[in-house]
């Protein structure tokens, strides 16, 4: 069972779920949108306020996130991020290992991914690999990983619900040898069904006690069931479990298990509450603001339906129901509204507006700061953030929020390293 401490450390106790948000790397691989790096980061700096376990900040092997990356590491050591671990993903390819670590040296955490259904072994590799040979690279990247300083490696089986239980043994026993810390089982397609992969989760956690992450897509639209089913199997074993979420469930295809809905069905399903113990650091009443900022970047709107978040998600209008829920909002509501950090009205200025942005002057840029309770001694000093405001404007090709003007305030040397990219 792993330790864990503020950042990755405890004391053995009874195994609980944690979460690893993936919004950074597979979100972001949703087909027609594109995430601003500034926007990335913000996303980071929520999870670690939700009391996420781990983001995947994306892939330290593209030249286009490395400062980025390298960016939100220095977060971290500042102590901007408090808990959440930021992790690489790359491929279990000792190259790909290797550059990733030149790239981002201050990385400690990655996951590392090969397939290891047939299907895909004989789809992708065309005769040129078997699945011995690439449990072999695993292997030899878990073991580099580790000699260049990763603390902790993740082993991803990609599509693990079409692959035989016997070859994922083999496969975790061997990454467990090497030192690798987690299992990865990727539903990668979204094909097993709750009850399925109970049973799976179950034969592995049995057979080689070693610590999963569920991975689960919803192309059936069970990604979030798929998930908890998963970890409630492991947890039941004895083994910490982790499941991969999104925010508002973006990710390619049909999307992935959603942070929210899957937080939602661990503190409050009957079943899984008790069984399925959620890590206590994290903070649903972060919900509303961080599928809203996602919601924003991503230019998604959120479902009318969505649980916890959607417009409609508390709204009644059946006489019945609405009968029931004046009288006591229990009658037809599981959770409150204040449970996800919702209640307050929200409210839109209809007088003047003052804006900043790409295009914003000395003077409305120094009154939208003033209302936000930052307040520069001059023009000059003012000048300099100012000039970063409206590149950021550029990147973003959004008006910046509250929480992002005061970021880039606080931390520009950061925010310069993040908005740029070095082509060497």
């Amino acid at each position: 069972m792993a330790d864990r401490t503020k950042k990755g450390k405890k004391d053995k106790e009874s195994p609980k779920v944690y979460l690893i948000d993936v919004t950074n790397r597979d979100g972001v691989q949703t087909s027609r949108i594109l995430l601003p790096k500034l926007a990335k980061t913000m996303l980071n700096i929520y999870l670690d306020e939700m009391g996420v376990y781990q983001s995947e900040v994306g892939f330290p092997t593209l030249k286009h996130e490395i400062n980025y990356i390298n960016a939100n590491l220095e977060l971290a050591k500042r102590g901007a991020i408090k808990r959440l671990h930021l992790e690489g993903w790359c491929r279990a390819v000792p190259e790909d290992v290797e550059l990733a670590f030149k790239n981002c040296p201050e990385l400690k955490h990655i996951n590392v991914s090969v397939s290891t259904s047939e299907i895909m072994i004989k789809g992708k590799f065309q005769g040129r690999k078997t699945f011995k040979d690439l449990v072999k690279s695993m292997v030899e990247s878990v073991k580099l990983a580790k000699q260049m300083g990763a603390e902790t490696v993740g082993v991803n089986a990609e599509d693990a619900s079409r692959t035989e239980l016997d070859r994922l043994i083999e496969f975790i026993l061997a990454g467990k040898e090497a030192g690798a810390d987690r299992f990865r089982y990727c539903d990668t397609l979204g094909a097993d069904d709750p009850i399925t992969i109970y049973e799976r989760i179950k034969a592995l956690s049995v057979a080689t006690k070693f610590p999963i992450e569920m991975h689960c897509h919803n192309d059936l639209g069970m990604a979030e069931a798929v998930s908890v089913a998963g970890a409630r199997a492991a947890i039941e074993c004895g083994i910490d479990t982790y499941i991969n979420t999104t925010v508002n469930g973006y990710g390619e295809r049909a999307g992935n298990a959603d942070l929210v809905s899957t937080i939602l069905a661990l503190k409050f399903s009957t079943g899984l509450r008790e069984r399925a113990p959620l890590d206590e650091h994290v903070n649903l009443k972060m919900a509303w603001k961080i599928a809203r900022y996602a919601s924003y970047q991503f230019n998604i709107p959120i479902p009318i339906n969505q649980p916890g978040v959607g417009a409609n998600a508390f709204a009644h209008e059946s006489g019945i129901h609405a009968d029931g829920a004046l009288k006591d909002r229990r009658n037809y509501e599981l959770y409150d509204p204040e449970d996800v950090g919702r209640g307050e009205p929200d409210l839109l200025e209809t007088g003047r507006v003052i804006t900043t942005g790409a295009y914003g002057g000395i003077k409305g840029f120094r009154y939208v700061y003033d209302r936000l309770g930052i307040h520069f001694r001059n023009d000059q000093e003012a000048r300099k953030i100012l000039e970063l405001v409206q590149y950021a404007n550029l990147h973003t090709q959004k008006p910046l929020t509250d929480d992002e003007l005061r970021f880039i305030a606080t931390y520009p040397d950061i925010v310069k390293k993040i908005l740029t990219v070095d082509f060497k």
